[in-house]
């Protein structure tokens, strides 16, 4: 008589979801309030569906030097903290508009005119936005 045997299927690894508390998030809050960034909002963009980030962290700085400066902070300080490199970095030539895209949080650096002009909040007013001070 021949036994049966049990095929075992490895179980799946919880993927962990990002979220406001984790590290990259509080990490990235944490440099832009250090370098005295402005206006600084988090929209979750998890429940949708088109969104190319689970969020944004957008925030604002009244020259183009404050712009570089949270920049190359946010970038210090993920790099040391959280060991994650940027897959791509835009307008650091500008110095109008910096976004930072570590692909589940995209960084927005902004002049105010900018921001003003390009209105992401308004562009994704289905997320939940909560503001940082």
């Amino acid at each position: 008589m021949a036994t049966n045997s049990v095929l075992t299927i490895p179980k799946k690894k919880a993927i962990t979801r990002l979220t406001r508390n984790s590290k990259i998030f509080k990490t990235i809050i944490k440099a832009i309030n250090d370098k005295k960034g402005e206006n600084i909002v988090s929209l979750d963009l998890r429940k949708i569906p088109e969104a190319v980030a689970d969020f944004f962290i957008i925030c604002q700085a009244s020259s183009t030097i404050q712009i570089k400066a949270i920049s190359d902070f946010v970038d210090d300080q993920v790099k040391q903290h959280c060991k994650e490199m940027p897959y791509k970095q835009e307008g650091k030539q500008a110095l109008q508009w910096i976004l930072i895209d570590y692909i589940n949080i995209v960084v927005h650096i902004m002049h105010p005119q900018a921001r003003a002009f390009y209105k992401l909040e308004d562009m994704w007013c289905d997320a939940d936005i909560q503001i940082h001070e």
